[in-house]
């Protein structure tokens, strides 16, 4: 299903000019359709109702659709933004007519999107071929339609080339059904070993992310962040053609092009040199992990939320060893042992409850630790947040 966003807005706007604008939006989509083996069911209005063979067909057309929209020269206030909804289903079938809820729900979904945007159920998205080149989906959350009792899992697609429409759908104000659940956090993965790869992706799948995207190499890894814009970036440090620090080099560009996209390093080994490289400038969005710790998934999960939220992720066998260093004017020098543990376990990226339950203590004593760390290394007054990242800096630095 099609409908313009704003409708009634362009007429009166537009006037009698509406007329030649719709005309034009209903040959972009007629031709679209027909390029994709697409059935023309019914119109009403600026609405379009129509069918194909399978939802990849629907897909591509929905996506050519939207190119041409976005390509045609619309009148000064008449630009036409189209919301277009997708479902795959066994509909009846009457006159050249279908009827039946699976209609009824592929309307639905088209309601609650935006101009500009292309939504699929969830059957739809299952029964995709595979993901069309150009074309990227997203996971939007659950929906709850209108009329229907079972909340809809709606897919965004992103279409190469077109601005990214935005990932809100129509409000509860709009539709009168309770809010969609927030959309989850997108990764994209970065390793040459495509079982590794493989296997983190569907770890995190299973643990809420969505993952928009899969390389094996560093040039890839940054075209593929500046396209899809993921929440983080997951990068293995050696990666071809040298198997040396390409990762890391990447990683760094990231930080630098993208300050948004958070970037967590995976590393077989400790190298505290290549985890000081990377926090020169800040730990906010930053981790740095061992490949073992890939095994414990609450705990990587929990590491990997941390980073996309600006927090920082180190694993802990690189804090002691960046702990171990010998420094002349030690910073940290003043502080005791159980605020050095204390400051150890926030460079991890802990929060103030996750170092009491490791150091089984109550959160207000560890506030405690944490203000007189903050005085014992004359950090100014600021939000709590920085003030944490300037002590993080400040315990790891040379």
């Amino acid at each position: 299903f099609t409908d313009i966003e704003g409708s009634t807005r362009l007429v009166r706007t537009l006037g009698d000019r509406y007329v030649a604008v719709l005309a034009d939006h209903s040959a972009h989509l007629r031709e679209a359709f027909e390029r994709h083996q697409g059935e023309i069911v019914d119109t009403q209005g600026d609405a379009f109702f129509a069918a194909f063979p399978s939802a990849t067909l629907a897909v591509c057309a929905a996506a050519d659709a939207q190119r041409a929209l976005h390509a045609h020269s619309w009148p000064e206030g008449g630009e036409v933004r189209v919301r277009i909804g997708i479902h795959s289903g066994h509909p009846l079938r009457s006159e050249g007519r279908y009827f039946g809820l699976d209609v009824n729900r592929a309307a639905r979904i088209c309601a609650v999107g935006r101009g500009g945007q292309v939504l699929l159920s969830h059957t739809a998205r299952d029964e995709l071929d595979d993901e069309p080149e150009g074309l990227y989906l997203h996971d939007l959350g659950t929906q709850r339609l209108k009329d229907f009792d079972d909340p809809e899992r709606v897919y965004g697609v992103e279409i190469a080339g077109l601005e990214s429409p935005q990932t809100a759908l129509r409000g509860e104000a709009e539709q009168s059904i309770p809010k969609a659940v927030p959309p989850a956090m997108r990764l994209v993965l970065a390793d040459d070993s495509v079982l590794l790869r493989e296997g983190v992706a569907r770890l995190l799948v299973d643990a809420g992310f969505e993952v928009v995207g899969q390389v094996d190499n560093a040039d890839d890894l940054l075209r593929r962040v500046g396209f899809s814009k993921p929440d983080v970036a997951i990068v293995d440090i050696r990666m071809p053609p040298t198997q040396t620090d390409e990762g890391l080099r990447a990683a760094k560009q990231i930080r630098e092009r993208y300050p948004a996209v958070g970037v967590l390093v995976l590393s077989q080994y400790v190298e505290p040199g290549y985890a000081m490289e990377l926090l020169a400038e800040s730990s906010e969005g930053v981790g740095y992990l061992l490949k073992d710790r890939v095994s414990d998934i609450e705990e990587f999960a929990a590491a990997v939320r941390r980073v996309g939220q600006g927090g920082s992720a180190l694993d802990p066998a690189v804090v002691s060893q960046l702990v171990g260093r010998h420094r002349k004017d030690d910073p940290i020098s003043s502080l005791t042992n159980r605020e050095r543990e204390v400051l150890e376990l926030m460079a991890e990226g802990r929060s103030n409850g996750g170092i009491a339950e490791r150091m089984v203590v109550t959160e207000r004593a560890v506030e405690k630790h944490v203000t007189s760390i903050f005085h014992k290394l004359g950090l100014p007054q600021a939000a709590e947040d920085h003030r944490r990242v300037l002590a993080v800096l400040a315990f790891l630095r040379d």
